[in-house]
């Protein structure tokens, strides 16, 4: 059931009926953990504590759009979304047909020029369409938009191979490195499909020991884990030498994907390889036991990550500003100017 409109402010409200009708299925290895209401839920009690949420819908043909955001000052709506997230993207309900969608849509963000002069949305994928759907709503609802890359993603396209195949495709040095300190014996790599205390415990002492910076919120990615272990979708890795571990990573596998949201190991364990161990081990148990289809690596740039996957795209920063507040002239006016002078300087 789609909310009325007395619903559309109401987090709570739309929450409940958007999770008991379930978004429409996005394509294979794109609906996920940050797709889910319980993920938004989480996300606004433990990481924008205080801050007004505002679950944003609308409705048109028979489809309704709904997008989680939360108020970032007066006048502006931001994504509700942090570092976790891999992607913001709207959810539909009913009609399927993207038009159906951008109607939908549209019908939200025209609701949404009597509550903000400005939205701000990251990172919205360009991969499933998301970023070119969002943009031409906001348009057609009177927005002025200024859209640009604010970020990557890396994922693995298996596209029907299997893990030898996929592996066989893998840079020499990588494979050399993966057989040779392998064959050594150094390192042992166990792989669990629970929120294992301990192996957390090891996680989180690694990760605070790694080249990694300090971690954003532990208390809301713990909860997380929990959710995702009680749910059985998580896969969690830990290397060890001699008994002590010195690698450990956070996967989750649903909907045909896995998704790679932590790795740290220890700088002095470095020579033994123990994190690209971990990570060839990690791959093969979602690609042969899950049999995944998608390994999604998340959101950055890092060097190594082009060396497991073969697909990369963009990540999208979109800044709308309403035209009708006055207050939202000079820093659209700003924005404007900045693409132009980047545009004319390349």
């Amino acid at each position: 059931m789609l909310a009325t409109p007395a619903m559309r402010w109401n987090g709570e409200d739309q929450a409940n009926a958007f999770a008991a009708a379930g978004p429409v299925p996005l394509p294979l290895g794109a609906a996920g953990p940050f797709d889910r209401p319980a993920w938004f839920d989480r996300l606004a009690a433990m990481h924008f504590p205080g801050q007004a949420r505002v679950d944003a819908q609308g409705a048109a043909a028979g489809c309704g759009a709904w997008l989680p955001l939360v108020v970032h000052r007066p006048g502006q709506l931001i994504s509700l979304a942090n570092w976790y997230s891999f992607v913001h993207r709207p959810q539909f309900v009913g009609g399927r047909a993207p038009d159906a969608q951008a109607m939908a849509l549209t019908d939200l963000f025209a609701g949404l020029r009597a509550r903000a002069a400005r939205l701000s949305l990251y990172p919205v994928p360009e991969v499933d369409g998301s970023h070119a759907l969002v943009c031409r709503a906001l348009r057609a609802a009177g927005w002025w938009v200024d859209a640009h890359p604010g970020g990557d993603s890396h994922w693995l396209d298996l596209d029907g191979l299997d893990h030898a195949s996929w592996w066989e495709g893998r840079p020499g040095a990588l494979r050399s490195t993966v057989a040779r300190k392998g064959k050594k014996g150094l390192v042992a790599i166990d792989i669990v499909t629970r929120c294992d205390p301990d192996i957390w415990a090891a996680y989180e002492a690694i990760y605070a020991a790694s080249w990694k910076p300090e971690e954003g919120n532990p208390t809301l990615l713990r909860a997380f884990a929990e959710d995702e272990g009680r749910a059985g979708r998580i896969r969690l890795g830990l290397a060890t030498i001699d008994g002590a571990p010195v690698a450990a990573q956070f996967w989750t596998v649903e909907n045909g994907c896995a998704f790679i949201h932590k790795l740290a190991h220890v700088e002095d364990s470095v020579k033994a390889s123990p994190g690209t161990l971990l990570t060839a081990a990690l791959f093969r148990h979602v690609i042969a036991s899950d049999r995944v289809r998608r390994v999604d690596f998340g959101t950055g740039n890092d060097r190594y990550k082009p060396d497991w996957m073969n697909r990369h795209s963009k990540l999208w920063r979109i800044e709308a500003f309403n035209p009708s507040r006055p207050a939202a002239w000079p820093r659209a006016l700003n924005a404007m100017l900045t693409r132009w002078r980047n545009q004319k300087g390349k």
